[in-house]
């Protein structure tokens, strides 16, 4: 039966110094992480800064209160069963990547979910810092989870960035479309075609090309709304797909 001074040793002022340590490993990793994601977000890459900075902070998370163990379960923890517990931290964050895989889509060159994944592994490890005693680092964690999810998006948008646009283009029988000629209808719409992306199938005698265009610039290029209108007027082709990339 837990006594109250058991409780108290949960937020003594030891413990206190500790999660205001964590935190500040959280913060700085959560800095990290979208600085690199930021990179991945301007050049119109699925995973962008909320994701890069979801992952780096939860496995931030994870690492320090390892060396924090004498701290565990508000310093009532026997170290002799430390390894135990590792193991079912270890156990946590497998099983849950399983479940993480499973909310991630892919249709064709479009990816969705991946936020998501992440924001389920943080969550993951929200419940691990509880588990363990870190209530203010958990609380801490969970705060910028949602601040990451709600915000980081906003700033997505407001800072420089290349917006990636998924295509698909059906063309009439016989037709013959140039790779020269759709770059450089792209190049006049402020987009231009990803490396690496141009995916072609032939279906019932209809070649259909699938790519990313990248804009250059996400204020200058045109919507996909407008582009929908000029490629329905393109010679030559009968069906298209648009969509914009998302995480």
């Amino acid at each position: 039966m837990p006594t109250i001074d058991t409780l108290a040793s949960f937020w003594s002022l030891p413990m206190i110094k500790t999660n205001v340590l964590v935190f500040f490993n959280l913060l700085g990793s959560l800095m990290l992480g979208l600085m690199v994601g930021y990179e991945r977000s301007y050049h119109g890459r699925a995973a962008g800064m909320r994701t890069y900075g979801l992952v780096c902070m939860a496995s931030t998370a994870l690492t320090v209160i390892g060396g924090y163990s004498s701290s565990w379960f508000g310093g009532n923890f026997l170290l002799a069963s430390a390894t135990d517990t590792s193991r079912v931290i270890q156990g946590i964050v497998t099983g849950i990547g399983f479940l993480c895989a499973g909310v991630i889509v892919r249709e064709g060159f479009n990816i969705s979910g991946l936020t998501t994944a992440a924001s389920l592994w943080a969550a993951s490890v929200t419940g691990v810092l509880v588990g363990v005693g870190f209530y203010a680092a958990a609380i801490a964690l969970a705060g910028l989870s949602a601040l990451s999810m709600m915000w980081i998006s906003r700033l997505e948008a407001w800072l420089p960035s290349r917006q990636a646009v998924t295509i698909k283009l059906s063309f009439k029988t016989g037709f013959a479309p140039s790779e020269a000629a759709l770059r450089h209808m792209a190049s006049e719409r402020g987009y231009e075609i990803a490396s690496g992306t141009i995916a072609i199938e032939s279906k019932d005698g209809v070649l259909q090309w699938a790519f990313v265009a990248v804009a250059r610039n996400r204020q200058k290029m045109v919507p996909i709304s407008d582009l929908s209108h000029e490629i329905a007027r393109f010679d030559g082709v009968t069906g298209f797909q648009l969509s914009y990339a998302r995480n």
